[in-house]
């Protein structure tokens, strides 16, 4: 049972075991707050209270004060940067699927010159990231063996390598990670959050690539069989600190680290549409937040089942939702259409009435 009353008073004297977790309002503007309190036992809190009050309760709760002053300096962070990784927000990252099973492209790049096309004209559309993939994730999709999936990105990547563009390769496994580091990869994008392969925290620390953690509930191949969660929104943010937890332990600094709520990875309708109603929670984490949501089943679900690429509506429509919600990295099909979208609402953003 979750109080949604604005005006609820602070908690006091919680406990080790109850967490709290902060979110902006609005967008960058952390003047106030949604503090969402878990009790141990399961029962919530949320309520609305201002920056100031929070900070002030955080010295108040000294079993959860080092927790909550974290939170609150990572916001402060959010707030005032414009740029990730050297590059002015928002990123879109084009999705480069060099496989015959993707949910919605596959078999259309299938082969390196036809990738390689794909990815120019993506990058010309105005992608930042192009993100190179040889094995589907999605739903009820097989394993792929380590040297088809070097055979099916690596020539891509080396092809791209002196583009100007960060290119990222979709994989979980470890000795695909090493050898698209050294093909000229920038980020690894794992939707594992590299805890499929227990090498891949090594290989991953031992470059400068940057990571993309992202939560995923099982295998593929099982991940949409009857998933469960006590609170979607909380149980992924909990695995995504964890994950962090892990990366900085292993050497690789949070500054190279974004989360990715993996929206469609073992989730149902529900659990996705919680994820994207509390997007802003994961800013306290401190790292940049990656969006996927490009063409998405949940689209189809809420409107008209139909081929992939009839999803574009929804996707943009999605995308926007996490926009205002401050998300920094778009990973899309339709990079012109993203570009479009993300330049109109921005425009309309930062015009005032006076303007006109």
């Amino acid at each position: 049972m979750v109080d949604t009353k604005k005006g609820s008073a602070l908690p006091r004297g919680l406990s080790s075991s109850d967490k709290v977790y902060l979110a902006p309002i609005v967008g960058k503007d952390i003047s106030a707050l949604k503090v969402a309190v878990r009790f141990e036992g399961g029962r919530f809190v949320l309520s609305n209270h201002a920056l100031a009050e929070v900070e002030d309760w955080a010295v108040q709760e000294n079993l959860i004060q080092n927790r909550l002053m974290q939170q609150i300096s990572h916001l402060k962070d959010y707030a005032a940067k414009t740029t990730v990784w050297g590059h002015d927000e928002p990123l879109i990252m084009g999705i480069v699927n060099v496989t015959p099973d993707s949910f919605s492209d596959g078999g259309r790049f299938l082969h390196s010159d036809e990738a390689e096309q794909q990815a120019i004209k993506l990058l010309e559309d105005g992608a930042t990231i192009l993100d190179i993939g040889g094995e589907s994730t999605r739903p009820g999709a097989d394993l792929v063996g380590l040297d088809e999936e070097k055979a099916r990105v690596l020539p891509v990547i080396k092809a791209l390598r002196e583009k100007d563009v960060l290119l990222s390769v979709d994989t979980r496994k470890a000795s695909i990670m090493a050898a698209a580091i050294e093909a000229g990869a920038d980020i690894i994008n794992d939707v594992t959050a590299l805890d499929y392969d227990r090498e891949s925290l090594s290989v991953t620390a031992k470059s400068s690539a940057k990571v993309c953690l992202m939560h995923s509930a099982a295998d593929p191949k099982v991940m949409q069989d009857n998933p469960v969660y006590d609170h979607v929104l909380f149980d992924v943010y909990d695995y995504l600190e964890g994950r962090i937890g892990a990366c900085i332990q292993a050497d690789i600094p949070r500054e190279r680290l974004s989360i990715d709520p993996g929206i469609g990875f073992g989730k149902t309708l529900g659990h996705n549409l919680s994820l994207l109603k509390g997007l802003g929670f994961f800013h306290s984490l401190g790292c940049p937040l990656l969006l996927g949501v490009s063409r998405k089943s949940f689209i189809g679900r809420l409107d008209r089942t139909g081929e992939a690429d009839q999803r574009i509506g929804g996707s943009l429509s999605a995308l926007l939702y996490g926009y205002a919600a401050g998300v920094q990295i778009f990973r899309v099909h339709d990079v012109a259409e993203t570009r479009q979208a993300l330049t109109v609402w921005e425009h309309i953003e930062k015009t005032g009435l006076k303007d006109g």
